[in-house]
């Protein structure tokens, strides 16, 4: 036997084909989770009870048990797959949170309560098949070479295919028609539930213009000096290079009489249509600064002067290309692409279902307030609700943000159809279109994308399957990826 097969041998032992899905799985019970209650940990009603001052609910900790069952008499116990299966049920685990009632700022109130139910992917960690050996997973009536990585909603076999998409964060240059320029700078800036597009300019006059949500084409020197880098002097030492200078100078001179951050401010504020007095003018622009501009790098108000730096070396690149310093980024490259997979399209899930249980909760006590009683915590949050919303996207496929079909039921017409659907890959663009370069196959596949296994007719090359021997990073911290760059010697920028 070769050496190469029994290497090959040895890796399926030790590993399997969907161990990155089932990663990001447990990834997000150990740790999303968390962060969706965080985002969202201090809850205020406007109506309160008249002899009070302040009241807020506080959602201190959350997280997921193994699947269970209730049965018609009350009674609780584990349920293991094959009888989901065959009682047509889903097989999903209790969600647990900890919350509490704060009067005044004292803590009154604190009980432990299910908000709902969480369907569990087969072998990962909150499975009951997890760790069982291959006797043991045969008495369960489970099949030991199965592989796990999908979801049993009401007996049904669903499975999440992973969707790509272009990476967050990261600033492309491109050719576009339509420019005058024949270029156009874009970052998707993601953080949270927020996928914010920003698209940078230039006109016929020589300025560069910016735009991101309902800011529409505003000259980008200002909104740097909105967010704190006003001399001409630092903005000119963060965006130029010989090459660059004079373009810079250009939009510098057009605004050179703007010496303060609450000028700048004004000035965008009113290019976009806020028509109230100045004070209320500048406050909520500066909330549309902090919380809609590149989000990615904070929403408050000390990140402003970050994001002007960002802003300058968005500008510097752009200029760069525009003159042909630097090539064109290439959005087909895989390095400019991301997977989401079954944990990132389950927390975009429960991020939004989180919000309307919230919606919910705020509603159902306000109501009770109205009457002049003072609720308790247990009786306002409906735990039917997140489990009814989340069962509803996986059974039919509808996910948050318009997508369709992103739960298909698994394909059991052999063993090999069932691996490559769990292996399914799809791009969100139009089968109608024509996208010829989002369809070819591109240098960056190799070991990455089967270059064969692609339908043939209207999808092909937008329905791919990933390779056999494709694992699949997950997301880093962001303190610790600092913190080795610091020790390495790196200093942040301070002016």
């Amino acid at each position: 036997m070769s050496r190469s097969k029994i290497l090959m041998e040895k890796y399926f032992k030790q590993q399997s084909f969907i161990d990155s899905d089932i990663g990001s799985f447990n990834n997000l019970v150990e740790k999303e989770i968390s962060g969706i209650i965080n985002e969202n940990k201090d809850i205020e009603p406007t109506i309160i009870p008249q002899n009070i001052d302040s009241f807020k609910i506080r959602f201190d900790r959350i997280w997921v048990t193994k699947p269970e069952i209730t049965e018609a008499d009350g009674s609780k116990r584990n349920i293991y797959p094959a009888e989901a299966r065959l009682r047509k049920i889903t097989y999903s685990a209790p969600i647990f949170v900890e919350v509490s009632a704060h009067i005044n700022d004292v803590q009154r109130e604190s009980l432990t309560t299910q908000i709902g139910n969480l369907p569990i992917m087969l072998k990962s960690n909150n499975c009951h098949l997890s760790k069982l050996s291959r006797e043991e997973l045969i008495s369960k009536g489970e099949d030991p070479e199965d592989p796990g990585g999908y979801f049993i909603i009401n007996g049904t076999e669903k499975v999440l295919v992973h969707i790509e998409d272009l990476a967050p964060n990261r600033v492309l240059v491109e050719k576009d028609t339509t420019s005058p320029n024949k270029f156009t700078g874009k970052i998707f800036s993601e953080r949270g539930s927020f996928k914010i597009p920003h698209t940078l300019k230039k006109m016929n006059d020589g300025i560069f213009y910016l735009s991101f949500t309902r800011v529409k084409k505003i000259p980008i020197i200002m909104v740097i000096k909105a967010l704190g880098l006003l001399k001409d002097e630092d903005i000119m030492k963060f965006i130029s290079s010989d090459k660059t200078a004079d373009e810079v100078v250009i939009n510098l001179y057009e605004f050179v009489t703007v010496k303060a951050e609450e000028e700048a401010i004004d000035y965008i504020a009113r290019k976009i249509g806020i028509t109230q007095t100045k004070e209320i003018r500048i406050e909520r622009m500066s909330e549309i600064l902090d919380k809609y501009l590149l989000p990615h790098l904070g929403t408050e108000k000390k990140d402003r002067i970050y994001k002007a730096y960002n802003l300058c070396k968005f500008l510097k690149k752009y200029i760069l290309v525009s003159n042909k310093e630097l090539p064109l980024d290439d959005k087909d490259h895989y390095m400019n692409k991301k997977l989401k997979l079954s944990g990132d399209l389950l927390s975009d899930l429960l991020r939004v279902n989180f919000k309307v249980l919230i919606g919910d909760l705020l509603y159902n006590f306000q109501r009770i307030v109205k009457r002049g009683k003072f609720p308790s915590i247990k009786a306002i949050i409906r735990e039917k609700l997140l489990t009814q919303r989340i069962d509803s996207a996986m059974a039919t496929g509808n996910w948050v943000g318009g997508r369709k079909g992103i739960s298909q039921r698994i394909q059991r017409l052999n063993f090999l159809e069932t691996l490559s659907h769990l292996q399914r890959v799809v791009s969100p663009l139009s089968a109608s279109q024509e996208n010829f370069e989002a369809r070819a196959l591109h240098s960056t596949h190799l070991g990455r994308l089967c270059p064969i296994e692609t339908p043939e007719g209207t999808n092909i090359g937008l329905r791919k399957n990933l390779s056999l021997l494709t694992s699949i990073s997950g997301n880093s911290s962001e303190e610790e990826v600092m913190k080795s760059l610091s020790n390495l010697g790196m200093k942040t920028v301070k002016l």
